[in-house]
């Protein structure tokens, strides 16, 4: 299945060159390109693309605040939405999770991360830039609503807990492999499992629950 993506940048050459990385996937087809929040929230309620590429510093309407009118709680058909910027500040990281963002990328990412990124948020994960530090998911995790429970429904594996550090430490699917010495299918595996005993939907509230339960600091 090809993922439809809008992209959001008040800046043409960011654009341009958001979309040729993004257009280099074959299974990705930008749909759509946006210079301010407004005109972003129009075309994606008229295109309904899979995933909202967005960044948060926009005229008019700002990224945190279209993702909140694409993808915020009070959205009825949600729009899965990446956030990405130059700066990577709590206050921006915790505005477009809380806001409802299924990611968020610094634009120092690598292309891969990019692109890894959309292909994360169509499957309803969540990727967060490893250039985020572990103090900012901290910082979400201290003035969010954590929706997962506190004890697990089952005891974790020693190895669910390596691979849920890892993720509290914003490591990618390929990089806990390579730090475990497992293959990233096996990662999937111990991630789809952590999800399922913690209640957790997506990889941020996965790092959110290592950081409520002070697992990882």
């Amino acid at each position: 299945m090809t993922v439809r993506v809008l992209v959001a940048d008040d800046q043409s050459i960011v654009r341009a060159g958001l979309t040729t990385i993004l257009d280099s996937d074959p299974g990705i087809d930008v749909v759509g390109q946006a210079a301010d929040g407004r005109e972003a929230v129009g075309l994606a309620r008229e295109l309904r693309p899979d995933v909202c590429l967005l960044d948060i510093r926009m005229p008019v309407l700002d990224g945190i605040d279209a993702t909140r009118l694409l993808a915020g709680p009070d959205v009825g058909d949600p729009i899965a939405v990446v956030v990405i910027t130059t700066f990577d500040t709590d206050e921006y990281i915790y505005g477009a999770l809380k806001a409802g963002a299924r990611g968020f990328l610094l634009k120092g990412a690598a292309p891969e991360q990019l692109i890894q990124a959309v292909h994360a948020a169509v499957r309803g994960d969540a990727l967060i830039d490893p250039g985020v530090t572990a103090r900012l998911l901290a910082s979400f995790s201290d003035n969010a609503a954590v929706a997962v429970p506190v004890h697990p429904v089952e005891a974790l594996t020693e190895r669910e807990e390596m691979v849920l550090l890892a993720v509290a430490r914003g490591r990618t699917n390929a990089e806990i492999g390579a730090e475990l010495h497992i293959s990233t299918s096996t990662v999937k595996f111990h991630l789809a499992h952590l999800m399922a005993k913690l209640a957790a939907r997506n990889r941020v509230e996965l790092a959110m629950w290592a950081y409520e339960t002070k697992r990882a600091r």
